[in-house]
C-alpha cells in the first residue's frame, strides 16, 4: 500500500512550554496520544499500543521545546527503505499570540478522512488534557 503525507496544524491554547513534555516523553505521549506508550532503555526504542495493538519506534530527532520525530522500526521488506514516521512541532505565532501543534504523519492509512478526524480526535484530547 502506498503511503502519504498527512500535515495539519491545531491550536492548543496552552505554552509551549507546558505542551513539550506531552509530544516527548512517553508518560505524556501515553496520555493523549496512545493507549499506552513503555520505553525500552536498553535500545532507546519505544513501544506505542493502540486497542493491543503494538508498533514500535524510535526517536529520530528532537529539539527542545520545538519539534519530536518518531520513526517507525520497519515490519515489511517495503519499510525498511520508506519507514512511517511522525513529527510533532510546536510553534508560536507572533502575530496571534497563539501555540499551534503542527502534525506530520507519513503512514500507509487507507483513508485520509479518516486519519483526518484520528489526528482531530487525538487533539482533542491533548487539549482536554492541558486545559486548552
Amino acid at each position: 500500500m502506498a503511503k502519504r503525507l498527512f500535515t495539519a496544524d491545531y491550536e492548543v491554547n496552552a505554552s509551549i512550554k507546558m505542551l513539550y513534555p506531552y509530544i516527548q516523553s512517553a508518560s505524556g505521549l501515553s496520555e493523549w496520544f496512545a493507549d499506552d506508550v513503555k520505553i525500552n532503555n536498553i535500545d532507546k526504542t519505544l513501544t506505542f499500543i493502540w486497542d493491543n495493538e503494538k508498533r514500535k519506534a524510535r526517536q529520530v530527532a528532537t529539539r527542545v521545546n520545538h519539534f519530536v520525530k518518531f520513526e517507525f522500526l520497519p515490519e515489511t521488506e517495503e519499510d525498511n527503505g520508506d519507514p512511517s514516521y511522525f513529527e510533532l512541532r510546536l510553534e508560536f505565532n507572533e502575530l496571534t499570540q497563539s501555540v499551534f501543534l503542527k502534525v506530520t504523519d507519513y503512514s500507509d492509512f487507507e483513508s485520509a478522512r479518516e486519519l483526518e478526524d484520528l489526528w482531530e480526535s487525538l487533539v482533542e484530547n491533548l487539549r482536554k488534557l492541558v486545559g486548552g
